[in-house]
């Protein structure tokens, strides 16, 4: 092995490019070439590839985004596109890739394995949501954005006594959701992992209020529903003075913070110690702080499974 490609697919987010930089880095400390194929798939059937080496990973481990871009590409589930993408790799010497995203991100870097070339996947998500690894690149500082977004509403808040339906992103997974309304000492937390009863959450707040708290914050994981939809079954409960508020994609922009980094940069690395194993249609992952892979085939058959003890902590200290 002499070459490695690297991408990132799907959905941004921040780390992606430490984990850009640690590939590059690590390739070149092993004797390897690193190339850069830009916008994900779709950029590999296009050529759209470049040599990338440590002048061009320098100063990006801070900046959020992807320097190398993104796109979805759903056409490359069919296999003549993957041929191409096949004679791309071969054209540039290319003899194993490293693809940083998500799920459908995997699928394309499974069907480039099966066609010769070893893939390592690195998950590269702020939803949370793939199986096998406690944290993806990305979590932890959206997070840290929603968090920061909602200490900002309290202010707000108290200041009117309003009452905030705080809609956070996570697709379908709540993880983001709980974690914030913990750090943030939220009032309540919905996530679609967990059925919820309107009026119970009505109920809570006025019992709430009745103790001198005037102002409150509910975190709505996207997945449930909107914030402004999450607000309109509330109102014929009370007059809460509800605003709804969506954090949106500010979460996936930024500097990543230096868990992201860190996570990035070891998987990275990992990932290029194990493409010279000769080991290939691997996902990496981290749990109980080690470094861990599965068989990416696995990962499309398992469910992620959040941290619902979390969850538990958030209903409990709420209200």
């Amino acid at each position: 092995m002499k070459r490695i490609g690297i991408m990132t697919s799907g959905g941004d987010a921040p780390g992606m490019n430490a984990a850009v930089r640690a590939v590059t880095r690590k390739a070149e400390h092993e004797g390897l070439e690193a190339y850069g194929i830009n916008y994900g798939f779709a950029g590999l059937l296009a050529g759209d590839i470049f040599r990338i080496d440590s002048r061009t990973a320098d100063d990006i481990i801070n900046r959020g985004g992807t320097i190398l871009y993104s796109a979805r590409f759903p056409e490359f589930a069919q296999e003549p596109v993957q041929l191409k993408g096949v004679e791309q790799l071969k054209k540039f010497g290319i003899d194993a890739i490293v693809v940083i995203g998500g799920d459908g991100s995997y699928h394309g870097a499974l069907r480039l394995n099966e066609h010769g070339f070893n893939a390592m996947g690195l998950p590269g998500t702020i939803d949370n949501d793939i199986p096998y690894t406690d944290f993806t690149i990305g979590f932890d500082s959206a997070l840290n954005t929603a968090v920061h977004a909602m200490d900002n509403l309290r202010d707000t808040a108290a200041s009117h006594e309003r009452t905030f339906v705080v809609e956070v992103m996570g697709r379908n997974a709540g993880d983001i959701a709980m974690w914030a309304a913990v750090a943030s000492a939220a009032e309540d937390v919905i996530i679609p992992e967990k059925d919820f009863d309107v009026a119970e959450v009505a109920a809570k707040l006025k019992s709430s209020r009745a103790r001198g708290q005037k102002h409150a914050i509910i975190v709505l994981a996207e997945g449930v529903m909107t914030a402004a939809e999450f607000a309109d079954k509330l109102k014929p409960y009370g007059d809460f003075q509800l605003r709804a508020t969506t954090i949106g994609h500010v979460q996936r922009g930024g500097s990543p913070t230096a868990f992201d980094r860190v996570l990035a940069s070891r998987m990275g690395s990992y990932a290029v110690e194990l493409l010279m194993e000769g080991k290939g249609g691997l996902a990496i992952g981290i749990q109980n702080n080690k470094l861990v892979t599965h068989n990416m085939l696995d990962l499309f058959d398992a469910k992620h499974e959040p941290e619902m003890d979390v969850y538990k902590v958030a209903k409990e200290l709420a209200f």
